[in-house]
């Protein structure tokens, strides 16, 4: 992959979920390797061309660059691009909107509710919002709710299970990784709702996830159990600190963490201040933490 892009097609059924299941056009996705400058999981964001719609374009690059020239041509597979929009309003995530929104005249599309934080992210007011469950612009490309990573987080589907096995593809952001885990840390962090979306993909029945960072997953049902299974086990050693003694978030860190974090020591105390606030909003842990947690910095 020298270029930085992968690109393969998907057979998907177009129009509304009550579309001929044996009528079958193929929906183009494309994987963009971007290089960051801000804190990203192995330097690199991956943008996506799914279908007609331009997801996460970090920064821009000469692939991505190629990439959209590829969806210019007259391939009626690739159609061009027609939306742009992004998982979550992260910097590693955000970089280029306002430059592909210029070239490409597209659609720039926000999560509603969400369009000043878009807006103040990308350098770019949105002229649409969608809605979780709503298509995106003109596009086929369905937004689904996937908030925990960051409160205005979404994933874009194509497809669904009508059109057929390995049939339906979830561009899924900073929802899960193929390897490792996910960053869930306060301020904005929020356990309870993302192993909530942990739990619908898993159910949803998708045979493909497309990460933010990292290869794509091919085992959507397994990545998202053991992604639970990982927060759950973190919880239990949060627990076990505090049980232990622990006064403080950092005392919890000590304790939680068997390897060393020094060198991401503000995520682990992030994470670890999440943990708190569900265990406290669950009646598991005394409320006095919430104090604790107010004379920390996660921001």
């Amino acid at each position: 992959m020298s270029d930085g892009r992968d690109t393969e097609r998907k057979g998907e059924p177009r129009g509304d979920d009550h579309g001929d299941a044996d009528h079958r056009e193929p929906v183009a996705v494309s994987r963009i390797e971007v290089p960051v400058d801000t804190r990203a999981p192995g330097g690199t964001t991956n943008a996506y061309l799914l279908d007609g719609l331009l997801v996460d374009p970090a920064a821009r690059t000469d692939a991505l660059d190629a990439a959209l020239a590829d969806r210019g041509s007259t391939d009626a597979d690739a159609p061009s691009v027609e939306a742009i929009a992004v998982t979550h309003a992260h910097p590693d995530h955000v970089g280029a909107v306002a430059d592909y929104a210029a070239l490409t005249d597209a659609t720039v599309v926000a999560r509603e509710g969400h369009a000043d934080r878009f807006a103040a992210a990308a350098g770019v007011d949105p002229d649409e919002t969608v809605a979780p469950g709503e298509t995106v612009a003109d596009t086929a490309v369905r937004a689904v709710d996937t908030p925990g990573h960051a409160p205005d987080h979404l994933a874009f589907a194509a497809g669904g299970r009508a059109a057929g096995p390995e049939r339906s593809v979830l561009c899924c952001g900073d929802l899960a990784v193929a390897e490792g885990s996910v960053a869930v840390a306060a301020p904005e962090g929020d356990l309870a709702a993302y192993l909530a979306s942990l739990e619908g993909v898993r159910d949803a029945g998708y045979d493909r996830l497309l990460p933010g960072h990292g290869p794509p997953i091919d085992d959507p049902a397994a990545a998202c159990r053991r992604l639970i299974a990982h927060r759950l086990d973190r919880e239990r050693d949060v627990i076990a600190a505090i049980d232990g003694g622990a006064a403080d978030v950092d005392a919890v860190v000590d304790g939680a963490y068997e390897k060393d974090v020094s060198g991401v020591r503000d995520l682990a105390r992030g994470t670890v201040a999440a943990h708190v606030e569900k265990l406290v909003a669950e009646g598991r842990i005394d409320e006095a933490w919430l104090g604790r947690l107010a004379d920390g910095d996660f921001g």
